[in-house]
């Protein structure tokens, strides 16, 4: 009889992990999930190999709570090179046009303008976008024609930082789901008169998690060395983390006992949260999300811990 596969420890909670140049996110999350043991895990937004940084990786329960993190408010900090655009508006792909003008730092500030707010962006040719079922980047590396269509993204904050040549200028942006900083930076360039790729990306924070508290690979591989998977543990971060938006039910140990069965129960005190998502937690713990609706908290997901 077939040995039954071993499915790994059910481990749970949130990894900020800092991802490193060179790394594909598919390959960060495979080490974190070797290094942890862990039975299940997910992230909660792709990094392109040549940018470092923020990549939230969820553990066991947690992944239940990854759209809430996708949803998020990203930071990055990037730059341009201009008088160059590539197929993949970065330094990995081929250059396809040129240009010889170089934006002064008074014409970048005075374009940023145009960048923030709700704004209509074209994704880049070489990104995970499903076309006709396939991945954009997929039909792109075989040398298909791909245009994709704009969508509204928002850019909350847009910034220059540094003009350190005539060739350069670095950026920090705060920006909400699916926006491309590789698509910002070949726009920047067409508005400028220019052509321009990003050369360095770093994203600095994703929703609650940000670079002060984030480890490495290295970091985990020193930690862990002999010992046991369960020595990784100390570098979790709670479920809830992903759901600091969400009000919150404190709950019973009896109250938890029927949310965890699929029961709802009556929200009792004389303040109640608004009617909508909420998360019901029991000393201090995220047990459930789900919505509040007539005085009752009706659970939608539960966690098992």
């Amino acid at each position: 009889m077939a040995r039954r596969k071993r499915k790994g420890r059910p481990v749970s909670g949130w990894l900020c992990l800092d991802k490193a140049v060179g790394q594909t996110s598919t390959a960060a999350v495979g080490s974190v999930k070797r290094l942890f043991d862990a039975a299940k895990v997910g992230h909660a937004g792709t990094l392109d190999p040549l940018a470092s940084g923020i990549l939230p990786i969820a553990l066991g329960d947690a992944t239940k709570t990854v759209p809430f993190v996708q949803d998020s408010t990203k930071l990055y900090r990037f730059t341009v090179a201009w008088g160059a655009e590539t197929d993949t508006d970065d330094a990995d792909g081929t250059v396809t046009s040129t240009s010889d003008l170089r934006p002064d730092q008074s014409a970048i500030a005075a374009a940023l303008g145009d960048f923030t707010g709700e704004i209509m962006q074209r994704p880049p040719a070489f990104s995970a976008i499903k076309v006709a079922g396939n991945r954009a980047y997929d039909l792109a590396r075989e040398g298909e024609a791909v245009e994709l269509e704009e969508r509204p993204v928002t850019i909350d904050r847009l910034v220059l930082v540094d003009c350190p040549d005539r060739d350069h200028a670095v950026f920090e942006a705060a920006c909400g789901k699916g926006t491309y900083v590789r698509a910002l930076a070949r726009d920047l360039g067409h508005a400028l008169g220019t052509c321009g790729h990003v050369t360095v990306l770093r994203r600095c924070a994703v929703g609650p998690f940000v670079e002060d508290e984030a480890v490495t690979i290295d970091d985990l591989i020193a930690a862990r060395e002999d010992g046991p998977a369960t020595d990784l543990d100390q570098f979790l971060m709670p479920l809830g983390t992903a759901l600091g938006g969400l009000p919150e039910v404190a709950v019973s140990r009896n109250e938890a006992a029927d949310i965890m069965r699929g029961r709802s129960i009556l929200i009792r005190g004389a303040t109640l949260p608004p009617a909508g998502p909420a998360q019901a937690t029991e000393a201090g713990q995220t047990i459930a999300i789900g919505e509040i609706e007539g005085g009752e908290f009706q659970p939608k997901r539960v966690f098992r811990g």
